[in-house]
C-alpha cells in the first residue's frame, strides 16, 4: 500500500506540474479518505491545499479528520473563510472536537467562529468531560426515536433527520424526558409488519455506558459485544450521546501504543515516531533510563559486598549474565501477560490468588527445565566443578521463581491501587529481579562453597 501511494504521490506531482487538474481530480476522487490524507503527507503543503480544494465537500471533510494534526493546523491557515466555514458544517462533532483539542489557541478562535450555535453547545458539554471519560470521545450526533412511533412514522424520522447523523443503523428510543428505554435497529424495521410499533419491535434490555465511564472500558464493551455504536447516559439515565465503533478503534489503538511505550519505559507520546523531533525523544526516554540507572546501584552493591567470594570462585563471575539475563527475561513474561489480561478486563484484583498459583507451578517447570539443561551445559561445555554447577543450577530455579512471582504480583498490586500496570513492565521488573537474582546466587554459593 505504502508503495502504490508513493507511486500515486509522484504521479500527483507531475500532474500539478503540467496543470492537469481534471485527471488528478479523478484519480483522487476514487480514493478512500484515510489514503488520501497518507497521499498528503507526501507532499508539500502548497500542493495539498491545492488538492484539497479539488475534493467534494464530503470527502474533503473526511480526508481533514483523517489527517495530522500539524496538516490540520497548516490548512486551516492557507483557507479562506469560506472554505473553514465549508468544512467545518461538514464535520461531526465529536470529529471538531478531537480536531480543536489538538490545535493552538488562535486557530480554535478562528474556528469557533464559524461554528453553529447548536454545535458550539455541544462541543462545550464534550469539552468538559475527563479526557479519559466516555463523555469526552462520544458525538450527539445520533438518531432518537419514541416507541409510540409506526413503522411510518420511524422511517419518515430517519428520513428527515438522519442526513447529518453519525449513523442510521441503529436507533435508540427515549421517552419525554430523554431517558434510554430501548434499541432498534433499521434492518428490524424493515423486515417487521408495517402496523408494528417501534414499542413492539425494541430492545429493552439495552447495553450502555455513562458519560464518566473509563473510553478505554467504553471501547472492550463495544469490542465484547460486535456493537456499531454504544449508548451514553448522564447520571439521570438521560440518553446524551453515542460511542460508535471507529471512535473505540482509535482508544484501543492510542492505549495499546502507550502501555507498549510504557512497558518499553518510554513516557508516551501523541506524535508518530517520524514526527516526533530528537529533542521530543530524549524528553521521552530519559527520566525512566535516569531512574533504573540510579536503581541499579543496588545491583552494583550487592556485588560490592561479595567481593571475597568471587575472588575466592572467580568462575561465579562468568555466570552472572546469564542469571540476571534469565530472570529479567522470565519476570517479563508474566507480566506482559498479566498486563494483557488486565488491560483486556480477563484479570482482576480477586484472581490474584489463582494467578499466583498458576505462576508457582509455571515457575517450577521452566526453572527446573532451565537448570537441568544448564547443569549439562556447565559441566560438559564450560567444565566446573560439580559444586560450581548445582550453585548456578539451584539459584536459576530460584530466580525465575522470583522473577514469574514478582513478574504476576507487581502489575495486579499497581493496578488495584491506581497505577498504570504497564508502567510494571520489563524495565522494571529486570531491575528489582537482578538485585534478587544477585543476592540469592551470593547466599547459595556461600552456603555450598563455604
Amino acid at each position: 500500500m505504502q508503495d502504490d501511494l508513493n507511486q500515486i504521490a509522484e504521479e500527483a506531482k507531475e500532474l500539478l506540474s503540467e496543470k492537469k487538474y481534471a485527471k488528478l481530480y479523478g484519480i483522487i476522487k476514487e480514493m478512500m479518505p484515510a489514503d488520501i490524507a497518507l497521499l498528503f503527507e507526501e507532499l508539500p503543503i502548497e500542493d495539498v491545499t491545492l488538492l484539497f480544494r479539488l475534493l467534494p465537500k464530503t470527502l474533503a471533510a473526511d480526508t481533514f479528520v483523517e489527517m495530522d494534526s500539524e496538516q490540520q493546523k497548516k490548512l486551516i491557515t492557507a483557507f479562506s473563510d469560506s472554505e473553514l466555514k465549508a468544512v467545518i458544517d461538514e464535520l461531526y462533532v465529536d470529529d471538531t472536537v478531537d480536531i480543536i483539542e489538538e490545535m493552538p489557541a488562535n486557530v480554535v478562535r478562528r474556528m469557533i467562529q464559524y461554528v453553529s450555535p447548536e454545535m458550539r453547545k455541544s462541543i462545550n458539554e464534550i469539552l468538559q468531560y475527563p479526557a479519559d471519560s466516555a463523555g469526552s470521545i462520544m458525538t450527539v450526533e445520533f438518531v432518537d426515536l419514541s416507541r409510540e412511533m409506526t413503522i411510518d412514522q420511524a422511517f419518515d424520522h430517519i428520513r428527515e433527520n438522519g442526513y447529518d447523523k453519525e449513523t442510521i443503523y441503529t436507533c435508540y428510543v427515549i421517552d419525554r424526558n430523554r431517558k434510554l428505554q430501548g434499541v432498534v435497529s433499521v434492518q428490524q424495521l424493515l423486515l417487521c409488519s408495517r402496523n408494528m410499533t417501534v414499542g413492539d419491535l425494541m430492545e429493552e434490555n439495552v447495553v450502555f455506558c455513562r458519560t464518566t465511564d473509563d473510553k478505554e472500558d467504553v471501547a472492550q464493551t463495544l469490542n465484547k459485544y460486535g456493537f456499531l455504536a454504544l449508548p451514553v447516559v448522564d447520571n439521570e439515565d438521560r440518553l446524551v450521546g453515542i460511542v460508535t465503533f471507529d471512535d473505540a478503534i482509535d482508544v484501543l489503538t492510542e492505549e495499546a501504543t502507550e502501555d507498549m511505550e510504557k512497558m518499553a519505559a518510554i513516557l508516551p507520546s501523541e506524535k508518530t515516531y517520524l514526527k516526533t523531533g530528537v529533542f521530543a525523544t530524549w524528553k521521552q526516554r530519559i527520566p525512566w533510563l535516569l531512574l533504573l540507572m540510579i536503581s541499579a546501584t543496588f545491583t552494583g552493591k550487592i556485588i560490592t559486598s561479595a567481593e571475597d567470594a568471587l575472588s575466592r570462585y572467580v568462575v561465579l563471575t562468568a555466570f552472572i549474565p546469564m542469571l540476571m539475563d534469565t530472570g529479567g527475561n522470565a519476570g517479563g513474561q508474566s507480566s506482559v501477560t498479566i498486563i494483557r489480561g488486565l488491560s483486556l478486563g480477563e484479570i482482576s484484583f480477586s484472581d490474584w490468588l489463582s494467578v499466583l498459583w498458576k505462576e508457582i507451578r509455571v515457575s517450577l517447570l521452566c526453572g527446573l527445565t532451565l537448570a537441568a539443561a544448564n547443569f549439562v551445559k556447565i559441566l560438559v561445555v564450560d567444565q566446573v566443578a560439580v559444586q560450581v554447577a548445582a550453585v548456578v543450577c539451584i539459584t536459576l530455579v530460584a530466580v525465575v521463581f522470583i522473577a514469574k512471582i514478582v513478574g504476576c504480583l507487581l502489575p495486579i498490586l499497581a493496578k488495584r491501587i491506581g497505577f498504570d500496570p504497564a508502567v510494571m513492565a520489563s524495565p522494571f521488573i529486570t531491575t528489582i529481579v537482578d538485585a534478587l537474582a544477585l543476592a540469592v546466587y551470593f547466599r547459595v554459593a556461600t552456603l555450598l562453597l563455604s
